[in-house]
């Protein structure tokens, strides 16, 4: 129960189907702010305090479990580590990797629980192979991208009652209807760890700057940063460009070089993308056929992003075809052929990323993207 919404009518609605229900909330810092301010952050007092009003209402147990110091180690470590190495990583899909759907779920099967519900708006199919994770009714509000990293047995203990419910309003409008207090309070829409939202600034506190060259294609140095931590794939703004390019055309950024701590520019068009690749994958379910040969699919690059048609296979890595952003220890990766007839390409990918694959409205699983290979290239 992170005292929103929609764990409030998830508890709600699991009290009510008659199971034994006890609410959680994560304390997932050793400092929590006192205040929400909005949609700015979560995991304070405030909202700790919310859930608990909510657990007496529904007249279930309350307890707040301290997951702070595996939190920081799981998700806040790992997130200034991949900025580190010129990654862009997603902390919620850590987050339900390691925290919600590993540690807790973890801790609640061993206390005797069947299961842990959440308020995520996702669906559960039980399919000829098994337990499957599907996208939730309503798309707008569909939350199957971040939960994209749960495996087949994480997903034989998990339920997500709001999978069903078309749309946030009468979730809403539900929890007025029960008298749940917080039926109004606005979602967080920012990193937990970051409530300000100032993502930059709040690496340039827990990263030393090391300024380097901002350079072209063809390797020209046209600009320097002052921390190439600061600068993310399909920025225009703030670039600070010493030399205007040739053509007079506004440019972006195309990639981060950790090693050689260099940023790389160019035009837009060079923004598109025809391959993405990448390891640390997991699937959630068993597929019903072998991933070594290419299939069909959707991927889905964002929480908030279309999905695109594609083709994927697993492939073996090839010593010599390594680059610096591959994991050393990564054996086997997932290449996925972006559709090149799509209207729009895929744009703006960024090594650290966690790519997403659909078959349907089935999550197949999940990537962290290492390569992502240009239209123009």
């Amino acid at each position: 129960m992170s005292g929103g919404v929609d764990s409030a009518v998830a508890a709600a609605r699991a009290v009510e189907a008659g199971h034994e229900v006890v609410g959680v909330h994560l304390a997932l810092s050793r400092m929590p702010g006192t205040l929400r301010t909005g949609s700015r952050g979560c995991c304070t007092i405030e909202d700790a305090m919310d859930a608990r009003r909510v657990a007496n209402l529904l007249g279930i147990p309350f307890y707040v479990w301290d997951f702070s110091e595996r939190f920081t180690e799981d998700v806040v470590d790992d997130f200034v580590a991949e900025y580190a190495a010129g990654r862009t990583p997603n902390p919620c899909l850590r987050c339900n990797e390691k925290i919600k759907f590993a540690a807790l779920l973890d801790k609640a099967v061993a206390l005797g629980f069947d299961a842990v519900a959440t308020g995520h708006y996702a669906s559960l199919v039980d399919g000829p192979r098994g337990r499957e994770l599907h996208r939730a009714s309503a798309w707008a509000k569909d939350q199957s991208y971040v939960l994209g990293v749960l495996t087949a047995e994480q997903l034989g203990h998990c339920w997500f009652p709001l999978g069903d419910t078309p749309s946030k309003e009468l979730i809403r409008a539900e929890a007025e209807d029960r008298g749940i207090q917080v039926a109004r309070k606005p979602d967080s829409h920012d990193i937990c760890f970051i409530p300000d939202g100032d993502t930059r600034g709040w690496l340039s506190e827990h990263l030393e700057r090391a300024p380097g060259d901002i350079v072209d294609e063809a390797g020209e140095v046209v600009g320097r940063h002052d921390g190439a931590h600061g600068y993310t794939v399909g920025q225009r703004r703030g670039l600070q460009l010493g030399r205007p390019a040739d053509d007079g055309r506004p440019r972006y950024v195309l990639s981060i070089r950790p090693v050689s701590n260099q940023v790389v520019v160019g035009p837009r068009e060079h923004l598109a993308i025809s391959r993405i690749a990448g390891g640390r994958y997991s699937l959630a379910g068993d597929p019903g056929f072998d991933l070594c040969d290419p299939f069909g699919c959707e991927v889905q690059i964002r929480a908030h992003a279309e999905p695109v048609p594609a083709t994927a296979r697993l492939v073996a890595i090839d010593e010599q075809d390594r680059t610096e952003q591959h994991r050393r220890d990564a054996t086997h990766e997932i290449v996925v052929d972006i559709d090149l007839r799509l209207a729009e390409p895929l744009s703006g990918v960024a090594p650290g990323q966690s790519a997403v694959l659909y078959i349907g409205t089935r999550v197949l699983g999940q990537f962290t993207i290492d390569r992502a290979m240009p239209l123009a290239a």
